[in-house]
Formats: structure tokens, C-alpha cells, sequence
């Protein structure tokens, strides 16, 4: 966990990107604060907007449900925890779809693999975010398709990793694609090298393995 004067700072830059109506920060806010779920981008970042809110958020990132329980945390840490390391830490990977109609595909993830979406920009949209969990995708429209698909059928390129914790979540993530009639390239298996996945195909193309333990 990065240190607590580094986790005061990335709650200040969460409340500075409020104030600026950095449209992203919005989507931060909505999956990470209940109170905020239901609001639109626009609605939350029209709304009254404190330090205590992105410190709340910053805690609820890392796993805790308030910055006291937070700092609580932090305390019991050995003293040379906040001295390990003064290199940035990356908190998050979120991998960019290429699509050709970014309403279409916010279609097909929203249901057949039940993420809901983010924010989206255009009119009509080009660029949007989905999110569904920690999991969160970007997706940008193209005019042509930029990669040969039985090639990459062939030699399956992946676009995108996503992961779950248990056997038993990726048997049931499986088995919730199936029934909403989700398209594969490979059903569920296991991996000579202990994992198991699928992957699934969205309408461009782009190959998404969705992968666990095996046991």
C-alpha cells in the first residue's frame, strides 16, 4: 500500500479534479461512493465536493470503509512501511477497445456481460468507459477495422485480461455469459499451467479472457 502522506495526496488530486469537472473523475466517484451511484457525470460533479468525500474515496479504493479506518490501517504497519519505496505506484490498467460503433458495444457489454457504462463523450459518441466491479475498459471508435480478424482468431490476441479470485467465480461468470448468449472462442478450461478461462468475442473482434484459479 503506498504511504499515507502519498494516499493525502491522491485524495487533494481527486478533490482538485472535481473542482476542475474532470468528467473521469466522476465515473471514480460513482463506483467508489454509494451516495453518488445513481448520478449522472454532470450531476456529481454539480454537487458540493470535500476533502473528507475523496479522502472516503481513496480509502474505499484500498479496501478500507472510511480514512480513519484507513490511517488505522496504515498505523499497525511496521514504521519502515512509508520508507520502502518512493517510486510512483500504478493503481490501476485499463485496456482501450477499438470498435466501430461505441453505442453498439456499449450494448453488448452492458448485456451480455453485465458492465454498465461509465461516461461517454461525442454526439454521437466516440469515446466512452465501461465499468462492471475494479474492472473498468475503455473503448474508442474507428472507422475501419485495424487488425486482420481470422488472423487474430488464429492466433488469438488478446485485447483484454480480466480476472476473478476463485474457481468458483470463473465457473459462474462462465455460466452467466452462456446463459446471456455471449459469443466464445473458447469455453471454459483449464490451462496446462493451473488457470482456467474462456474468452469471449465482442461484435469488432476483440478477444476478452476472462480467467481464475483453477481450484
Amino acid at each position: 500500500m503506498p504511504s499515507l502522506e502519498n494516499l493525502r495526496k491522491q485524495a487533494k488530486l481527486v478533490l482538485r479534479w472535481h473542482r476542475d469537472r474532470y468528467h473521469p473523475v466522476a465515473a471514480q466517484i460513482r463506483s467508489s461512493l454509494p451516495r453518488y451511484r445513481q448520478m449522472t457525470d454532470s450531476e456529481i460533479l454539480a454537487q458540493s465536493f470535500r476533502l473528507g468525500d475523496a479522502q472516503e474515496l481513496v480509502a474505499r479504493q484500498h479496501g478500507f470503509e472510511s480514512w480513519q479506518a484507513l490511517k488505522t490501517g496504515c498505523s499497525t504497519m511496521p514504521d519502515h512501511a512509508e520508507t520502502i519505496s518512493t517510486k510512483a505506484v500504478i493503481t490501476a490498467a485499463e485496456p482501450q477497445l477499438l470498435v466501430a460503433d461505441i453505442k453498439s458495444s456499449c450494448d453488448f457489454f452492458i448485456g451480455k456481460l453485465g458492465f454498465t457504462i461509465a461516461f461517454s463523450y461525442g454526439e454521437p459518441p466516440f469515446y466512452a468507459q465501461i465499468v462492471r466491479d475494479r474492472a473498468r475498459i475503455n473503448l474508442r471508435c474507428v472507422e475501419q477495422p485495424v487488425v486482420d480478424g481470422g488472423l487474430r482468431d488464429r492466433e488469438q490476441w488478446l485485447s483484454a485480461s480480466l480476472t476473478v479470485a476463485t474457481a468458483d467465480e470463473i465457473k459462474q461468470l462462465f455460466l452467466e455469459f452462456q446463459a446471456a448468449g455471449a459469443t466464445f472462442l473458447q469455453t471454459l478450461r483449464r490451462e496446462p499451467w493451473g488457470a482456467r478461462g474462456f474468452v469471449v468475442k465482442d461484435p469488432d473482434g476483440n478477444l476478452l479472457l476472462f480467467a481464475g484459479p483453477a481450484e
